[in-house]
């Protein structure tokens, strides 16, 4: 019987983008339960409007109408302005208008209010580190991806592995040597 380390390594093997250590279950759904802890503070009627607003907003923006998106975001915060998920999403409309400083403060304030923990944190956090690697804001953007890992993203562990020159090369010749080992005729002498 393989033992969590086992596991882990092997998916390392077979997974060379993903980062040494990584935590076995992480990628797991943690299921709506955990998320939910969140939003249980608030009246769920004021939570509902909030939410129908969240996703009239969402919906605004995929259709193009970004304005629209920031006005439906703009309502929600209004009305529930200690929730951080409205923030966040706004955020992003924010980022499509090309308003990144706005975009920066809404996702301080969905930290903040998060107090850095669940969903809007770690969507939030990895939205901030996206924009700070863009920034060339390297160190910022590690410490705003490793958190997001520590929450549970995914993609913010594949970001980190990006930020290390030293772990991606590693990956990569390992995933090279597993390609020669897999197929020895296949980048043979020449």
């Amino acid at each position: 019987m393989a033992t969590a380390n086992d596991r882990a390594v092997l998916r390392t093997i077979f997974n060379p983008s993903t980062p040494f250590g990584d935590i076995p279950g992480l990628d797991e759904d943690e299921g709506e339960d955990v998320w939910q802890e969140e939003d249980a503070a608030f009246a769920p009627e004021l939570l509902e409007q909030v939410r129908d607003l969240e996703l009239q907003g969402v919906s605004a923006a995929e259709s193009g109408d970004v304005d629209a998106a920031v006005q439906r975001f703009s309502e929600a915060i209004r009305l529930l302005p200690e929730r951080a998920s409205a923030y966040n999403n706004r955020a992003q409309a924010l980022r499509l208008k090309g308003d990144v400083e706005g975009a920066l403060r809404d996702l301080d304030t969905a930290v903040l209010l998060s107090r850095g923990c669940g969903r809007a944190a770690c969507q939030s956090l990895v939205q901030r580190g996206l924009i700070r690697r863009l920034q060339n804001r390297e160190d910022d953007a590690r410490r705003d991806f490793q958190r997001a890992a520590r929450l549970g993203s995914g993609f913010a562990r594949q970001q980190l592995v990006l930020l290390n020159p030293y772990s991606a090369l590693c990956n990569q010749m390992l995933s090279q040597m597993l390609g020669q080992l897999r197929n020895p005729d296949v980048g043979g002498s020449e």
